[in-house]
């Protein structure tokens, strides 16, 4: 007998989830856990609504609520509405509760200590309407590399770079198309790189045995180590925080996230 952690996407509770949402983020897994309690094995499938960001305050801005009061109301939406689906959850949580904090407070400071968590400075999208940060999937604009229009402040999906939203051509904000003001801001990254070679390990005896990899691709070349965040095949430095006022890295409900 195997024990299996089986770990979905969690769902923003910015609003209820349709079908298609489902069989993107839930039913795979749920399919997935099924099977593997069939065959004898001990699984626990867990996940829960993602309570923090720039979805659920885009949101709670529109509906005029605070953005706890909106996602304790799709929450509820949500919890309903997969265990009518008859999704076999174990555990569905939040990320709004104390354990969560906790435990997302104790990875962030362990990996800082460590040397895998560093502060750097980088420019930082505004809203010049709110004065609030704009996060890099919010901007979009002209790609640099392949002159794709619509490429996000993140990468652009029609040549798979990864960007800065500083690097977009006539950058514009998704949510009410102003031009958004770049200011220097440091936020933490996290040192992907510094994993590269144990992800890589991870995935060579599942080619080895036939199985499925860790990528959808025959390469492992994602797993080279780039040196910066964005363009070029490889791990970059992952940014780990963000400007907004609430969130599990704030060390409390009401403390900046950076």
């Amino acid at each position: 007998m195997r024990t299996i952690l089986s770990a979905p996407a969690w769902p923003y509770a910015n609003g209820p989830r349709h079908i298609g949402h489902v069989s993107g983020f839930a039913l795979p897994c749920d399919m997935f856990s099924r099977y593997q309690r069939m065959a004898g094995n001990r699984v626990l499938m867990v996940s829960g609504t993602d309570e923090h960001g720039t979805p659920i305050q885009v949101q709670a801005d529109a509906e005029g609520v605070s953005a706890r009061e909106l996602a304790d109301r799709y929450n509820r939406v949500i919890v309903d509405d997969l265990a009518s689906l008859g999704m076999t959850y174990d555990l569905f949580t939040r990320t709004t509760t104390r354990n969560h904090y906790a435990v997302t407070q104790e990875i962030f400071t362990r990996l800082l200590e460590n040397g895998y968590i560093f502060p750097k400075t980088t420019l930082g999208a505004i809203s010049p309407s709110t004065g609030r940060t704009l996060p890099d999937r919010y901007i979009e604009g002209t790609c640099p590399i392949c002159g794709y229009p619509h490429a996000r402040g993140d990468q652009c999906d029609n040549c798979g770079n990864q960007l800065d939203p500083a690097d977009l051509i006539s950058p514009r904000s998704k949510i009410n198309g102003e031009t958004p003001i770049f200011t220097e801001t440091e936020h933490y990254f996290l040192d992907l790189p510094a994993f590269a070679e144990v992800l890589a390990a991870g995935c060579r005896p599942r080619r080895a045995t036939g199985g499925r990899t860790c990528s959808s691709s025959p390469s492992t070349s994602w797993t080279t180590c780039s040196p910066g965040h964005h363009q070029g095949p490889g791990l970059g430095r992952a940014c780990a925080a963000d400007d907004w006022r609430t969130g599990p890295t704030s060390g409390s409900t009401s403390g900046s996230t950076r």
